[in-house]
């Protein structure tokens, strides 16, 4: 049983389906201890950074549920769940992070667990009433909770002795949603140049030296990375 002065008072919960923002309140609220939770909530990365940037002069968020894919917020460089998260991170490092997908593609993965190493990490497949609450309360506990499938999807990557960072893997992820090489600076602040090494390390990797950028996403894709 989790102890009462352990439960958050201050929950940031961060998704652009409201019936699913609502399913994770009403899950969280119907657990013990937590009647003084107040709830913070947007759907979108422009209401989230506003809720964030308030948040600086109050009470911090203790607790905050992240999805990835979100409607962006460009002139802040928020794009993603991932982009939020990193900000969160800077601005209250004790606030605990669990990110919420439904991509579990170890590319993905890698990608968000070099750059977040959130406190928690569940694929949408797996939330119901049972896991929903476990991980709240490992979490809290100081504990890491990752879902089965984004555990599994981890290992199959690791398996590949693959030595990529999560730039390397944002670009991966960038190129397959269809993002054009030169287009990449704005969303990764890497140089053109830069990312262009990052691509051929990568294909080398692959064992694809000298080959196109559809290649590198068709291995990827084979060896279940993407």
């Amino acid at each position: 049983m989790l102890q009462e002065n352990l439960f958050p008072t201050n929950i940031l919960i961060v998704d652009d389906h409201p019936m699913t923002v609502d399913g994770y309140v009403a899950l969280i609220s119907s657990l013990p201890h937590s009647d003084q939770t107040k709830f913070h909530l947007a759907y979108n990365a422009r209401q989230a950074f506003k809720l964030i940037t308030d948040f600086k002069d109050h009470n911090p968020p203790h607790l905050a549920f992240l999805d990835i894919n979100l409607p962006a917020y460009e002139e802040q460089e928020i794009f993603t769940g991932v982009d939020l998260a990193m900000r969160i991170r800077t601005l209250f490092p004790d606030c605990k992070i669990i990110i919420i997908t439904m991509h579990s593609e170890p590319v993905y993965v890698n990608q968000i667990l070099k750059s977040v190493n959130p406190e928690g990490f569940i694929s949408k497949s797996e939330i119901n009433y049972r896991t929903f609450p476990q991980a709240i309360h490992n979490v809290i506990q100081g504990e890491k909770h990752y879902s089965e499938s984004i555990k599994k999807s981890h290992q199959l990557f690791l398996s590949k002795n693959i030595t990529w960072d999560e730039y390397d893997s944002r670009i991966l992820q960038l190129l397959s949603e269809g993002k054009k090489t030169v287009s990449l600076p704005e969303y990764l602040g890497l140089s053109l140049s830069t990312i262009e090494k990052r691509k051929a390390r990568i294909k080398k990797q692959l064992v694809l030296d000298g080959k196109s950028d559809q290649e590198m996403l068709d291995v990827a894709k084979e060896f279940g990375l993407l």
